[in-house]
């Protein structure tokens, strides 16, 4: 996959949009991505997926932040035949009230996915999460990197980012 081939998919699935949008940091932006348009759309899902499956190793873990990179990850374990588990943003107040749902042995490498990185908080808290809970995380995959300092605070916590596609790339040939 070439990064304009998901940049057209992204597209095609109406999920970049103009406009004013408040975002879930407090902030606007002149545009938004919707993350919902582009993981229940198959062609855009398959294209991360694969893409995705391409840059783990056969033994990672992979883990999806809650909710948003849960389709993700369920993807892309099926692409690439590797297991994952859920890493939320709070504990359920029922049930186990785990932060991490699914199979983590102690010390597994886990690779972190994420939808769309702004500030980078959401992913950090599912690193330091998913890291009490004994896993080893050192890498995180995201679809769209909207530059706005996410990269930053995540590479501050340790954790190598790769996104699939830059903000700067997605808005570039805009009308």
């Amino acid at each position: 996959m070439t990064n304009q081939e998901l940049i057209d998919a992204l597209r095609a699935a109406d999920a970049v949009r103009f406009g004013e949008f408040e975002l879930s940091h407090g902030g606007t932006s002149e545009y938004y991505v919707d993350k919902y348009l582009f993981e229940t759309d198959p062609r855009c899902l398959e294209l991360i997926a694969d893409a995705f499956a391409e840059r783990i190793d056969d033994d990672a873990k992979l883990a999806g932040v809650a909710l948003g990179a849960v389709p993700l990850a369920a993807a892309t374990s099926v692409a690439a035949g590797v297991p994952y588990v859920v890493a939320r943003k709070q504990r359920k107040e029922y049930g186990t009230g785990n932060l991490i749902e699914g199979r983590l042995a102690e010390g597994e490498e886990v690779v972190v996915l994420e939808d769309i990185v702004t500030t980078g908080t959401s992913l950090v808290d599912a690193v330091e999460a998913l890291r009490e809970a004994g896993a080893t995380v050192e890498r995180a995959l995201v679809v769209v990197d909207r530059q706005e300092g996410g990269r930053e605070t995540v590479e501050e916590a340790g954790v190598e980012m790769e996104a699939l596609v830059t903000a700067e790339e997605l808005l570039a040939g805009r009308d």
